[in-house]
């Protein structure tokens, strides 16, 4: 049995009593030291561990020169189409645009490296959606949602949001959207150069690349005005959030107690089950 079932299998109880207070501290006492160990790491998201994976020397000097490539991908393409662009298309434009500069090889096979480490290694257990590195987003299935420089997938997630909006308000915004590959790639490398190169605290933080069902169907909100806290706990104390889970739209992947290695976060809305 591999780590994430037994961490799983093991948090059960907790998961289903994660809306109370009191029925998780009593829960405590029957954490074992190895949950303790998982629960410290989520709830300190942002603190070193021991057994974080770093990366140092050359594997960091990578990391950092790879992260910069992609920021002028970005501002040559455009923050939006950033978010559908695809693996090739961007060493694409690295190859034929100067401003960008072509990725050495060297870059891309790290950029492969990171894609196809098992995630598990960095301390994060969650499934992989996307098996390709290659795999794209088809830009005639989004739609760009105005005002927001995000796109949403056709179909339930586009009717989930418009529903969202039309039953809260205005006050409700979509903070983030579709995010193709590079997209991912380039949060969690971003990530993880604020964090000295540390891929664990990275993936607890963000999914790694190929594990966001951002590339495929969910998708965050926040509230208008709210900015950088939107994606943090506070934005569960905002009366959009209440409003949220009294209409019963808060399906959270990632809860406070999830078995797959990653923060509390109650602004990611679930829609592919």
């Amino acid at each position: 049995m591999d780590r994430r079932t037994v961490l799983k299998s093991i948090l059960i109880g907790t998961t289903a009593l994660s809306a109370s207070p009191s029925l998780l501290a009593a829960s405590k006492a029957d954490e074992s030291s190895q949950v303790k160990d998982y629960l410290s790491k989520i709830r300190n998201f942002n603190q070193h561990f021991d057994d974080d994976v770093i990366l140092t020397g050359r594997k960091l000097r990578l990391l950092k020169t790879v992260v910069a490539r992609l920021k002028r991908v970005q501002r040559f393409v455009g923050y939006a189409n950033f978010s559908l662009l695809s693996f090739d298309k961007a060493l694409y434009f690295a190859r034929n645009y100067s401003k960008i500069g072509n990725f050495s090889k060297e870059e891309i096979q790290f950029l492969e490296e990171i894609f196809y480490t098992n995630s598990n290694d960095y301390g994060f257990y969650g499934e992989k959606v996307t098996k390709n590195i290659t795999a794209g987003v088809s830009k005639r299935d989004t739609i760009k949602v105005p005002y927001t420089g995000n796109y949403l997938f056709r179909g339930d997630s586009l009717h989930l949001y418009e529903k969202i909006r039309r039953d809260i308000g205005k006050s409700i915004v979509l903070t983030s959207g579709v995010r193709g590959i590079m997209k991912q790639i380039y949060l969690f490398l971003s990530k993880a150069v604020r964090s000295n190169g540390n891929l664990s605290m990275a993936s607890r933080s963000l999914a790694p690349p190929g594990h966001s069902f951002h590339g495929n169907g969910d998708f965050d909100v926040g509230k208008t005005g709210f900015g950088s806290r939107n994606f943090t706990e506070d934005f569960a104390g905002t009366t959009e959030f209440k409003k949220l889970e009294e209409l019963g739209y808060i399906r959270i992947r990632y809860h406070e107690n999830n078995p797959f290695g990653v923060r509390f976060e109650p602004w990611h809305v679930k829609v592919i089950a």
